[in-house]
């Protein structure tokens, strides 16, 4: 799944000033959405020097970041907006009366669990026991395989894998589309167990990564010292986790091998995979968490499960216990009382994002819920906030840069015809979801409670391990979402070949339903163009109009298209003196040459649609600048956002995203297009003399 998630990233770390954070006094009061301002540029700069500075430094300046934000953007108010819809449902349907639907009992009796911050101070450390006495309880390294899979079943988010892992102890397994044949689900192995996510904040000798290790450190001894160890225990505990999470980080395949889907489609079956682990119980594992047998199974880093095993043996089972135990507390401290929640908002949001101030709580409570139970809030959402007009615009623009894209292809002069025959099959193939499901998830197996919040966390995290189990032999299906519908996000899945846009992107100021053309496809337009030029970036286009990993190009179309990659990769490896840290082009290829070719198909569909209406690009408006000028000001204004330096450095160091004056600048300096709409001259900043172009 690749994904706009810098954008994402972003937002999901931002809550409003401490004045904005109260719950209006009306259930159904909310805040205001922000909407394109061409006024909000400033006229003194010059567009042809950086057009990034001359859109945003204004609203940069106006909007400086609260408090409890790790980042402010022009799409801060359009997630406080959707939350605040999300906790109205969710308030409403509290209340427990007779008539409350059994969608309404479970997200209502969730809210009331998560607010009774009177029940969860008294409860401590006492939701957790369960776990850590079956950690405890561990007799010999063998019976570990056991005890972790029952710690992955109640552990939220510990099947799903990111940029570098699967964020779980040790390992991660779930569910995956097989590589070789996309229409079946099979079992994924990967690896794991690192918690600081990059390897290079355990590796690397950058002084300011090497700061946060050691406020790491300094962290795993503060959580196991709440979890009862002495002083003098806990510190000698923690330098054992962060030994043995440096060892599985040193183990682990770097994230820019990863990229390439080759890599990491090393199909076996359970006895190889054994074999790779001789130390671990796969049978106990996949047996607790109830993993039918398929024939073969995806093991993303073979090296790093022969590690795994060594250190499994090297590692003195108290010492496995240790991590474990660590793992267990320091997953589920936001849950819990209040000096837990200080210890994981000091290092989790404060030291590694920047975050002055904790997220009120009723924020928390959304978005914890939002994750454990997103499509029965999400049918509220969207009857609150994507009517049929909305989502009828938005297909009709997906229609258009999809267009775009056919013609793209069939003009570019570096591929032979056989393999823009094969592109065209594969981008007619494509398949676009748009809003929410066609057919909302069933909920009706979780069981939750008004009573024990770490209970009801617990018991969502149990059904969906068991809901992805549960495909495991059967055919893929490419109408589930991976997204829930209030997400401010998109994302292209190569495996099932669809683009998926949730409703809570296709708001303003991304998309608005009152504003015009030029408005739309600059900034939701862009976002379109950008998750279909995923299918056909440096990953995507490894993979058929099937799904299938398949070599659809000849060998001297590879050759040409890695040159025009290479020029993509080398333009976004650059230096950020202001941030102590250097991007790395090679990591962010995939999602740059999207951002590139995004923008160029969006630009493209509306120069078509200008056509249609018999209308001129050229014609000013009111604000005295042309629609030409009004698509790449909406592009930017998009993207404008001030950032804490903590964050900011964690992106350019685990991210494949670039950062937003590099998604501006570096693609607009790539256009003519842009240099048209704003008269600039060979030599200024913003016309490139070496511009990068793949689509």
């Amino acid at each position: 799944m690749r994904t706009l998630a810098t954008l994402a990233l972003a937002l999901a770390m931002m809550a409003p000033a401490a004045a904005q954070t109260k719950v209006p006094a009306a259930a159904d009061a909310l805040p205001t959405l922000n909407h394109f301002d061409p006024d909000v540029v400033d006229r003194n700069l010059d567009p042809c020097n950086d057009f990034y500075k001359f859109v945003c430094s204004k609203w940069q300046t106006a909007n400086p970041i609260p408090g409890d934000q790790s980042s402010w953007g022009t799409g801060s108010q359009l997630l406080l907006w959707n939350e605040s819809v999300l906790r109205n449902t969710m308030a409403q349907a509290a209340n427990p009366d007779s008539g409350r639907s059994v969608v309404d009992q479970k997200i209502g009796d969730y809210w009331h669990s998560c607010m009774n911050e009177a029940a969860i101070d008294k409860s401590g450390l006492a939701p957790l026991q369960p776990q850590l006495d079956l950690i405890r309880a561990l007799q010999d390294k063998p019976q570990i395989a056991g005890g972790l899979a029952q710690i992955h079943l109640k552990m939220p988010d510990s099947w799903s894998a990111d940029d570098n892992e699967t964020l779980a102890p040790m390992l991660g397994v779930s569910s995956t589309i097989d590589y070789n044949n996309a229409k079946l689900v099979v079992v994924g192995v990967d690896q794991g167990g690192f918690a600081m996510g990059g390897r290079d904040f355990y590796l690397s000798d950058n002084a300011h990564l090497a700061e946060v290790r050691s406020k790491y450190l300094d962290h795993v001894q503060r959580i196991l010292a709440l979890a009862g160890e002495s002083e003098a225990r806990a510190k000698a505990d923690a330098a054992t986790v962060l030994r043995i999470e440096t060892a599985l980080a040193a183990a682990a395949m770097d994230p820019v091998k990863r990229r390439d889907p080759k890599n990491v489609n090393n199909v076996m079956n359970l006895q190889q995979v054994q074999t790779l682990t001789p130390s671990f119980r796969w049978s106990d594992y996949l047996a607790a968490v109830h993993a039918p047998s398929p024939d073969h199974y995806i093991v993303s880093a073979p090296d790093f499960f022969r590690k795994l095993d060594t250190l499994l043996q090297s590692e003195s089972l108290e010492n496995w216990k240790t991590y474990l135990t660590y793992w267990v507390v320091d997953r589920n401290a936001r849950y819990l009382s209040q000096p837990f929640q200080e210890a994981n908002f000091d290092f989790w949001n404060k030291t590694m994002l920047g975050q002055r101030e904790i997220l009120p709580r009723w924020r928390r409570c959304v978005r914890w819920a939002d994750r454990d139970l997103g499509e029965a809030l999400g049918q509220a959402y969207v009857a609150k906030a994507f009517p049929p007009e909305s989502k009828a615009r938005t297909e009709k623009m997906v229609d258009a840069i999809e267009t775009a894209m056919g013609q793209d292809i069939q003009q570019v002069d570096w591929m032979a015809p056989e393999t823009k025959q094969k592109a065209q099959l594969k981008l007619h193939a494509v398949l676009d979801k748009i809003g929410y499901p066609d057919q909302w998830r069933d909920y009706s197996g979780v069981t939750i409670g008004r009573d024990n919040f770490v209970a009801n966390v617990q018991a969502a995290a149990v059904f969906e391990h068991r809901r992805q189990f549960d495909k495991i032999g059967k055919p893929a299906d490419r109408m589930e979402w991976g997204m829930t519908p209030p997400t401010i996000n998109a994302y292209e899945d190569p495996q099932t070949n669809t683009i998926n846009f949730p409703a809570g992107i296709l708001q303003p100021p991304f998309f608005d339903a009152a504003a015009d053309d030029p408005v739309n496809y600059g900034a939701i337009g862009m976002v379109v163009g950008h998750e279909l030029t995923h299918g056909f970036d440096d990953q995507g286009r490894k993979f058929d109009a099937e799904g299938n990993l398949k070599d659809w190009w000849t060998e001297q179309d590879s050759k040409a298209y890695e040159q025009r990659g290479k020029c993509i990769s080398d333009q976004y490896t650059q230096e950020v003196p202001e941030l102590g840290v250097k991007t790395n082009g090679l990591l962010t290829q995939g999602e740059d040459t999207a951002d590139n070719g995004g923008l160029r198909l969006a630009y493209r569909a509306l120069e078509q649609r200008y056509r249609e209406l018999g209308k001129s690009l050229d014609e000013k408006g009111a604000d005295g600048f042309t629609a030409r000028q009004r698509f790449f000001l909406s592009h930017s204004y998009a993207w404008c956002r001030n950032w804490r330096p903590e964050l900011a450095r964690n992106i350019i160091t685990t991210n494949p995203h670039s950062m937003p004056q590099f998604r501006v600048n570096n693609v607009e300096s790539n256009m003519p297009e842009f240099q048209q709409a704003f008269g600039c001259k060979t030599g200024q900043p913003m016309v490139r003399a070496n511009a990068c172009r793949v689509w």
